[in-house]
């Protein structure tokens, strides 16, 4: 596995010196994802060699930027019905390398749904989406980019990812939660190394810009 092209450049953070609690971080990643099956014992073995003697970030990057978008189940339902009799279209996975990808309006959220931006952004608007379930779990991983995804007022937001050299949490909400016993719940886990993952409650689409500010 070789470095990612034109990162070797003044100035560019890819190439600072890492940590071993940098190292530590993605030896877990690569732990979780052995045991969830998506490495054998061997590549295991070889990836955490390579991490342990890998001095900058840029190092990091091909050790974990294929175990972010897991393989999507098949569908196993119709598309879920809306208004108007017309079906909400559903997307297991997002992917954004190096450009944008943008889910806005009526689409349905899948049970599980991956998300994996490498040098590029996502957005996930889930103010108007149908949720296929009353908890999901978005897998949302950022290599040198960003996922930004939006949740309304009634939807409750549990975030456990790890930032490496970037930033995974929960970010400045523009309206207040409204939670009650039957809020759906979104799970979102994942990775950003020197990228970002945020999750942020918004107001409904529709309300003026100058109530929502910059985001």
């Amino acid at each position: 596995m070789g470095e990612l092209e034109g990162t070797n450049v003044p100035g560019d953070p890819s190439r600072m010196r890492i940590s071993d609690a940098d190292r530590h971080r993605v030896a877990e990643v690569l732990r979780e994802a052995a045991g969830e099956g998506r490495l054998d014992l061997d590549e295991l073995d070889e990836r955490l060699e390579m991490t342990f003697e890998a001095k900058t970030y840029a190092d990091l990057v091909p050790i974990t930027a294929d175990l972010h978008v897991v393989q999507p189940a098949p569908p196993t339902a119709s598309p879920a019905p809306r208004a108007g009799g017309v079906p909400a279209v559903g997307h297991a996975s997002s992917i954004a390398i190096m450009g944008d990808c943008k889910r806005r309006g009526v689409w349905q959220v899948p049970v599980n749904h991956a998300a994996f931006a490498l040098m590029g952004s996502i957005t996930l608007d889930l103010r108007e989406a149908l949720l296929a379930g009353p908890e999901v779990t978005i897998n949302a991983s950022a290599i040198m980019g960003d996922v930004k995804i939006l949740i309304p007022a009634h939807v409750h937001a549990v975030v456990d990812g790890t930032p490496i050299m970037g930033d995974y949490g929960q970010g400045k909400d523009k309206v207040a939660a409204d939670l009650g016993p039957a809020s759906p719940t979104v799970r979102v886990r994942g990775l950003a190394l020197m990228g970002s993952v945020q999750v942020v409650r918004l107001p409904p689409p529709g309300t003026p810009r100058k109530m929502l500010g910059h985001y």
